[in-house]
């Protein structure tokens, strides 16, 4: 939103809402204020002010007062500009990215609210309001008792009784505000009916706006702070980030996409990080970097060859959805990671914690990244009894850090909390409270509960399967078949495998049955890999073979290639389920054979 012919000049006096006396150049002018709120922390003697030029034939102000300054801040006082600003923020479907229709002024009962918007999903009544009191850092909202605020707060509640959508949007007309909250001293029945608005499911939302003499533009979310909601808890989550983020200043880990926060580093090390230890995660990142260097790289790589790269840290769709969202990247993006939330949503294999850890790391957004780390030591420090394998406590947990996350410091904000749960608020019952920022804060310490928390629901049973893997070879190659391109570790390469646990005679009687001719077996041991939902137990046998062949029956040929020892080194991707038995074909998983090829 744009003004034209802006001038500069200082205030004089406000004898009415409507009216104030301001300095231009010498001369005195009398000018219209847009805003007819109190406005007495802006409207002091000698305050920067700037004017836009009236256009309303008749009148007896020549200009109307729009902005001021307030320190180094410049204020936007118009009380039009919230509107118009939030008008064109809509239109870009910064919002509700799956807008159909939008309209200005909709009456809904007794009241007249400023959007009715519809999207692909819902019918939406969104009030905005305008904020230009702030104080010690909050931005606050009524500066003077409006009884009619109340009622269109109320009547939202309503709507949302009728199955509408309704949103009240608080338009913080200046930056560098660190949350938005109720004036529950000068108005307490707009606070409380703000309270029962949320409770009822009035979505309540702030945005800051970036400011000059000339214009005004929707920023980022603003925490929203709710006297009397959730009390106790939210009062805990208020006090934690200041502490939180001296700790984390003091003695973080040393990463290399931390040192480098490019949102394609962010992104890649984010998905490796997922059910991977730190420290297991960074040959494999230096690895990958080196080999892909960027998001165009990623996209156009062939899969066997990112498969082989990534050989060793298991979840192999991981990747394979890391270029499916690259390459989604390259064509609709123009080859630049998105940095709005809801965009990188839209990705393959990015779900709410990866996109908040790439648009608060790599872009300064501020929104939550809530994994299983960060819920186990929210749950600890509030002893809060809900499953945090539930996605319903997920999501709430990341509507709560919304309201607290620092807007200057986002990423590091997320990072800290991540890293107090990978250091000191430890899994199983275990955490360092000594060195805990959070141990004056912390309900489950100070009750003597830490082993009690998080709550989880029970999982259900993995299934077992007995497997019997054969590793056979010849003189130079082995025998290796290819799984199905979808299920379980698809399109990868895995030893021949027969069901069931299956003893050295009965090996020897099927391989019999294939036309093998079998120079010696011998046993290789036991193993056994997790999977999220199944678990194989698996017993081994090494059988060299005068020449490999494919079985002559069709049952038992399972695609059976032969491949050379040192190609399947190169250019095969083998399941680390396997690396027990890869041993004894010579061959490291992945950068287990970077490690060993170096010596």
């Amino acid at each position: 939103m744009k003004y034209t012919q802006i001038t500069e000049g200082r205030f004089l006096s406000r004898p009415n809402r409507f009216i104030a006396y301001v300095d231009m150049g010498g001369r005195t002018e009398k000018v219209h204020v847009k805003n007819t709120g109190r406005c007495r922390e802006l409207l002091v003697e000698d305050a920067v002010v700037y004017l836009e030029k009236g256009v309303s034939p008749g009148r007896s102000t020549g200009y109307d007062l729009v902005a001021v300054k307030k320190g180094d801040r410049m204020i936007n006082m118009d009380s039009n500009a919230p509107n118009k600003a939030v008008g064109e923020w809509l239109l870009k479907k910064e919002l509700f990215p799956s807008l159909t229709n939008i309209r200005a002024e909709k009456t809904y009962k007794t009241s007249r609210f400023d959007f009715y918007v519809e999207t692909e999903e819902d019918k939406i009544f969104l009030e905005v309001k305008g904020v230009t009191l702030e104080r010690e850092g909050g931005a606050y909202f009524p500066d003077a008792p409006s009884g009619r605020a109340v009622k269109h707060v109320e009547e939202l509640a309503e709507a949302v009784k009728e199955g509408y959508k309704a949103y009240v949007l608080f338009v913080i007309q200046m930056k560098g505000v660190d949350f938005f909250a109720p004036n529950a001293e000068t108005h307490p029945a707009f606070a409380e009916a703000l309270e029962n608005a949320r409770k009822a499911g009035v979505e309540i939302l702030a945005y800051d706006c970036t400011v000059t003499e000339e214009s005004m533009e929707i920023g980022n979310p603003v925490p929203v702070r709710l006297q009397g909601e959730e009390k106790g808890e939210q009062r805990i989550l208020e006090k934690i980030a200041e502490p939180l983020l001296k700790w984390y200043d003091k003695g973080r880990r040393i990463l290399p996409w931390r040192e480098d926060p490019q949102p394609y580093y962010v992104w890649l090390s984010e998905i490796m990080l997922q059910q991977t230890r730190v420290e297991a995660v960074k040959p494999y990142y230096d690895r990958f970097i080196q080999n892909v260097p960027d998001i165009q790289a990623l996209a156009e790589m062939e899969e066997d060859k990112l498969v082989k790269l990534w050989e060793g840290l298991g979840y192999y769709n991981r990747v394979r959805n890391l270029q499916k969202a690259a390459k989604a990247i390259v064509k609709e993006h123009e080859g630049k990671m998105p940095s709005e939330y809801e965009s990188l949503l839209e990705l393959p294999g990015i779900g709410s914690y990866t996109a908040g850890a790439i648009a608060s790391i790599a872009y300064g957004k501020a929104v939550p990244a809530v994994d299983g780390n960060v819920l186990r030591v929210l749950s600890r420090l509030r002893m809060d009894g809900e499953d945090i394998l539930s996605q319903k406590t997920k999501t709430r947990v990341e509507k709560e850090l919304r309201e607290v996350i620092p807007v200057n410091r986002p990423g590091d904000f997320n990072q800290a909390l991540m890293e107090l749960g990978a250091m000191v608020c430890l899994p199983n019952g275990e955490p360092k409270c000594g060195e805990c920022p959070w141990e004056a804060l912390c309900q489950a310490h100070h009750m003597g509960k830490t082993a009690e928390f998080p709550k989880k629901k029970a999982k259900k049973a993995r299934k077992i399967e007995e497997k019997t893997v054969l590793v056979i070879q010849d003189e130079d190659r082995a025998a290796f078949r290819r799984r199905p391109e979808k299920g379980l570790l698809a399109g990868m390469y895995e030893f021949p495998v027969l069901e069931g646990r299956l003893a050295e005679g009965k090996v020897l009687e099927i391989l019999g049955q294939m036309g093998l001719k079998v120079l010696r077996i011998r046993p290789i041991g036991e193993a056994k890999h997790i999977f999220s939902h199944k678990e194989w137990h698996m017993v081994g046998y090494a059988i060299k073979v005068d020449e490999l062949e494919r079985p002559e029956k069709p049952e038992f040929r399972q695609d059976w290639i032969f491949v050379d020892k040192n190609e399947v080194r190169e250019n095969y991707p083998v399941p680390s389920a396997y690396a027990a038995y890869t041993e004894y074909l010579d061959i490291k998983l992945g950068v287990m054979r970077d490690k060993a090829s170096q010596k």
